[in-house]
């Protein structure tokens, strides 16, 4: 076994930090990638709750821009690490140890959710924020220490989430309170401060990260994104049974809302991710960043499903509309997502065009009808554009004939 292996076993303490090879075989995510993931379901938990109650309650409106900026925060940390990771990997004792540093991050960054959508309050986000983005500048000062060929990007990389970091406390301490529309207006220019820095930093040299490895860890976020819309409906469906208020509707809702979820898990793995990556790495950024909206769809759904159990066992303030759309949107969002981010990336998709804009078109038309068909069944309409989506991507793409090779003379 080599040195380079039995490090990433754990089995050294200290390695050298250099970049890994593009074309690695058998590049798959790590144990301690794994386990990083689970701290961001606590974080994914806490907003998907908060979101379901702002629904509930008839704030939705009022409550979006929060998710938005909240959802962000979780999003960027984790796929910043992940890039980081899918270049620079060691998997020794300090790459563990700063590792850890951010898991304890995205734990103090969940605790302040709460406050973030009750009261505006960004402080213990922001803090939990500072502990990951730090973390994550230490291993870049430690790839430019020890990778010669990469220490122009990754100090850039260094220097650039510094400077923004600084810009993100700095927020703290302005005067407050501001105006919500100048809050949000700050959060966009500092959010585009964000993204603009892997871009920047990586003109001197890309980093070598692993398009399948890459793929796979967004595949993974994607699961761990869907199971949290299955606890978050879980948990609604136990109040319900425990109240005793359940019904055929309510039976209705809850298969419905689980085949929609299956659904939406099967569309985004019609599309082949690493093949696009393996030959368009130049538009990994277009791609990367847009799965914002994907996650930040499916995570919403959740709320949605939540709220929708609720609506059908007791009150809530919302109408049935509301809630109807509090499902459809995220659901549009996400077929209309997977076309404009795979259309480039990969040319012509799996997924007729048509076929997924089209079925965008008619989810969101179907919450009108929540005045002639009762909740459950829209849902149910719902799930049935979805498998027709999939239905249809199946006929659409026949698997060729394989012509058998001419008989030997």
């Amino acid at each position: 076994m080599s040195k380079d292996v039995r490090a990433l076993s754990g089995l050294i303490p200290v390695v050298r930090m250099r970049s890994r090879r593009i074309d690695e075989p058998n590049r798959v995510s790590s144990p301690l990638e794994l386990l990083f993931d689970l701290t961001f379901v606590v974080a994914i938990a806490s907003i998907v709750t908060q979101l379901g109650h702002a629904i509930a309650e008839n704030h939705f409106a009022t409550a979006l821009p929060n998710y938005l900026m909240v959802f962000f925060a979780i999003w960027w940390a984790w796929l910043n690490f992940t890039w980081f990771a899918s270049a620079y990997d060691t998997d020794d004792v300090p790459y563990r140890l700063l590792t850890m540093l951010q898991m304890g991050g995205v734990l103090v960054l969940a605790a302040g959710v709460p406050s973030a959508f009750d009261s505006g309050e960004y402080a213990l986000i922001t803090s939990g924020y500072f502990i990951m983005r730090i973390a994550l500048v230490v291993q870049w000062l430690r790839a430019a220490a020890q990778d010669p060929e990469g220490r122009p990007t990754a100090l850039r990389y260094a220097l650039g989430i510094t400077v923004v970091q600084a810009l993100w406390i700095a927020r703290l301490f302005l005067a407050q309170p501001w105006p919500f529309g100048a809050q949000v207006g700050v959060f966009v220019l500092l959010a585009a401060a964000e993204m603009a820095v892997p871009i920047w930093a990586e003109r001197p040299r890309m980093t070598t990260w692993h398009p399948h490895h890459v793929a796979e860890r967004y595949s993974l976020f994607t699961i761990i994104l869907l199971g949290e819309s299955v606890l978050a409906s879980s948990v609604s469906v136990q109040g319900i049974v425990s109240a005793g208020a359940s019904s055929g509707e309510f039976v209705l809702l809850a298969a419905s809302g689980l085949a929609l979820l299956f659904g939406l898990w099967w569309v985004y793995f019609l599309e082949p991710a690493h093949e696009g990556l393996e030959h368009n790495r130049a538009r990994s950024y277009y791609w990367g960043y847009g799965h914002y909206v994907i996650f930040a769809a499916l995570a919403a759904l959740g709320a949605g499903l939540e709220v929708s159990v609720e609506a059908i066992g007791h009150e809530v303030e919302a109408p049935a509309i509301v809630v109807a759309y509090a499902i459809a949107v995220p659901v549009a969002v996400f077929l209309a997502a997977m076309w404009a981010l795979y259309r480039p990336l990969t040319g012509p998709t799996v997924i007729p065009p048509g076929l997924s804009l089209g079925a965008a078109a008619i989810v969101l038309l179907l919450p009108v009808a929540t005045g002639t068909l009762p909740l459950a069944a829209v849902v149910l309409a719902i799930t049935l554009v979805v498998a027709a989506v999939i239905a249809g991507t199946i006929l659409y793409r026949k698997p060729r004939a394989v012509t058998p090779p001419p008989a030997a003379p």
